[in-house]
């Protein structure tokens, strides 16, 4: 039964996070430490610490990781899916944004049964900018 949660709850990762954008919800504050329990919070909590740079409209990264049950990353993420533009810089900053908040949101504060859950498992989170112009 474990596993059949986690299975569902990595498939469920994969359906929120290819399903975000920059326009997300800022319910949550980057660095919280309210325990997630949740696939939504866990999304939530890595897209609260993303601030995609001006002029990245369009721009989008799908990467792959796992998290341990503590919320620590498991190796490197891999970009599996990119659509950067044609602008070096640009893109560079779109990625060096998503690194950071990565390194921001982690560890997630996880409950012990959404650790348990979603340990080990390929999360495939999807980053698409919505911001125009430049500030």
């Amino acid at each position: 039964m474990k596993r059949r949660f986690a299975i569902l709850a990595a498939a469920l990762a994969v359906v929120l996070f290819a399903s975000s954008d920059g326009a997300f919800s800022q319910e949550r504050p980057c660095h919280s430490t309210d325990p997630i329990d949740t696939i939504k919070e866990m999304s939530d909590a890595i897209y609260a610490c993303w601030k995609p740079p001006p002029g990245t409209a369009g721009m989008s990264l799908t990467l792959r990781f796992s998290l341990r049950r503590n919320g620590t990353l498991i190796g490197k993420p891999r970009a599996t899916h990119s659509d950067l533009g044609t602008d070096s810089q640009l893109s560079q900053a779109f990625v060096a944004s998503i690194l950071k908040a990565l390194d921001e949101a982690l560890p997630l504060p996880f409950t012990d049964g959404m650790g348990g859950a979603i340990a080990g498992e390929m999360l495939s989170p999807r980053f698409t900018s919505t911001l125009q112009g430049s500030s």
